[in-house]
């Protein structure tokens, strides 16, 4: 989390805490793929998972490297390269979209009260900085929901599936036994951190 501050904002804080459990989503569903099916796309004209990884990490380096004084599209990007099969194992693209992951987390920690201020550039548009804070964890929310769909896609069986969040027909045991609980935000839950995963 960020640290104890006087200029610290309360949204990055929430932020923050959202990213560390949209982190927690991808690693428990991506935990339950081989290394097929973690490249395997589940379909003909689909992303694997692997693909869909190698982009947001793609994404956010060019997005939050120089964040606050270049262009959030980087000259030097291959924005479509990032589908193409990763040359490597899957050891070496974890250590790729760490790279990227790590990057958002440390420019979003540093973030003063006079950044929030300003404004970046993205493809040449302008956005105050909170909004492609914001543009950045929206568009990261809409791939951790592919992930999850593609790994339940080539898992294939529900029923060596483990749910993230509440599973089919759970809603109200759930709700017995989480209510006013952390645990009811499902695979958000607070992890060992003490994050609201």
């Amino acid at each position: 989390m960020r640290n104890d501050q006087a200029n610290t904002e309360p949204w990055l804080d929430a932020t923050l805490a959202t990213l560390h459990g949209y982190r927690t989503m991808i690693q428990k569903a991506i935990d339950q793929l081989d290394d097929e099916q973690f490249f395997r796309a589940p379909a003909p004209g689909f992303n694997s998972v692997a693909n869909i990884l190698r982009h947001i990490s793609g994404n956010l380096q060019s997005r939050f490297d120089r964040f606050l004084t270049e262009d959030g599209e980087k000259a030097d990007r291959s924005r479509d390269q990032e589908f193409e099969d990763w040359p490597g194992d899957r050891r070496s693209l974890m250590e790729y979209f760490e790279g990227g992951w790590q990057m958002l987390l440390s420019i979003i920690e540093s973030l003063t009260r006079d950044d929030l201020q300003q404004t970046v550039y993205i493809r040449g548009v302008a956005y105050s900085v909170p909004k492609a804070v914001l543009r950045s964890l929206t568009h990261i929310a809409w791939h951790v929901g592919q992930i999850v769909m593609i790994c339940r896609m080539v898992v294939g069986d529900d029923d060596l599936w483990q749910w993230l969040t509440i599973a089919p027909g759970q809603s109200e045991q759930h709700n017995q036994e989480s209510w006013g609980k952390r645990s009811s935000e499902s695979g958000f839950a607070d992890d060992e951190r003490g994050h609201s995963d």
